[in-house]
């Protein structure tokens, strides 16, 4: 019998395998949504129309149990969940689709930790993009991902004409404030403290940059005439189909960072980055800013460089909701 010694096709059957998987767990997943769409839809009609009330509900909690021994989900406190999951999403059509293709448990948490309809929907649709698991998702909706998505879009409309150019898909992939609550370093740390703990938490600070986000190394190496030259972290963005360079700043930005940071840009474009790739985007991550000087400095600016700032504690929601506030006013 001739021995196969060539396996690099098989991946594929396990390929097809997996994705017939997901398909159907998507399939089933969309039908438990259904299900409980219409289940919350009949209750809700009940308490209106019959005066339903916690007792009834009780007892129809404890009719399914005993006519379907064994089945889960159908307490009388998740009846409840999904009479209020219809109510909140009854008069928004437009969400039908992407309801169903979040999982109860995701949406149970969205409930409960989310006040607007547009809120809820922006992590719904973060859920889609992402694919994120409950503990992901909890972990942005505690960090007030959403918030700060908004404020970042305020500050970004202010900036440079350059930036107000980029593609709206390129400005998403940014953030104007992230959240380093997962690093461990002392009152006093240096840049390189900062870069190696970023480094060791390498999981949790793409969970923060988002998943299309892929690591290609650290004090990565540049050589211009004959000296070397050195960026902090430099990642590939899927999605944009770019290298993404970042500097790490342990104080508040200043405009002088941006000239080390232009000439990093020119590096990886004239010598790393393919010919297929789009130009090289450079983010300044510093202690923190002010959007004024922020605005000045890049106001000439010719190359695609953001400024952000970043903390190490979760941010307070209502302070970034006030900010939200008086920016809108």
């Amino acid at each position: 019998m001739k021995q196969i010694t060539k396996t690099n096709n098989f991946s594929d059957i396990v390929s097809l395998i997996n994705q017939s998987r997901l398909k159907a767990y998507q399939a089933v997943n969309r039908e438990i949504i259904e299900l409980y769409w219409k289940i919350g839809e009949y209750i809700s009609n009940k308490t209106s129309e019959e005066g339903w009330g916690k007792s009834t509900v009780q007892n129809l909690s404890a009719y399914i149990q005993n006519a379907e021994p064994g089945i889960k989900g159908f307490s009388d406190k998740n009846l409840w969940r999904m009479k209020q999951f219809y109510e909140v999403y009854r008069d928004y059509p437009k969400l039908s689709a992407l309801l169903r293709e979040i999982t109860w448990t995701n949406h149970v948490m969205i409930l409960s930790k989310c006040r607007t309809v547009e809120e809820k929907e922006f992590y719904m649709q973060l859920i889609v993009n992402e694919h994120y698991t409950s503990r992901e998702l909890e972990r942005q909706i505690k960090s007030c991902y959403y918030e700060r998505t908004l404020l970042g879009q305020q500050h970004h409309e202010k900036l440079s004409a350059l930036l107000r150019e980029f593609p709206k898909d390129m400005m998403k992939a940014f953030k104007d404030h992230y959240v380093f609550d997962f690093l461990n370093v002392s009152a006093d740390y240096s840049e390189d403290d900062l870069q190696k703990s970023l480094i060791k938490n390498l999981k949790n600070f793409i969970l923060e940059l988002g998943k299309d986000f892929i690591f290609v190394g650290e004090n990565y190496r540049l050589q211009v005439g004959m000296k070397d030259f050195y960026i902090d972290l430099l990642f590939f963005h899927r999605s944009l189909n770019c290298l993404v360079a970042f500097e790490l700043k342990t104080v508040d930005f200043m405009p002088e960072h941006l000239g080390q940071l232009n000439f990093y840009l020119e590096a990886l474009d004239r010598d790393v980055k393919k010919p297929h790739e789009n130009p090289s985007v450079g983010v300044l991550l510093c202690k923190g800013k002010d959007n004024e000087v922020v605005e000045y400095a890049i106001s000439r600016q010719m190359s695609p460089t953001l400024i952000s700032e970043y903390e190490m504690a979760m941010p307070d929601k209502k302070l970034l909701q006030e900010k939200l506030r008086e920016i809108c006013r």
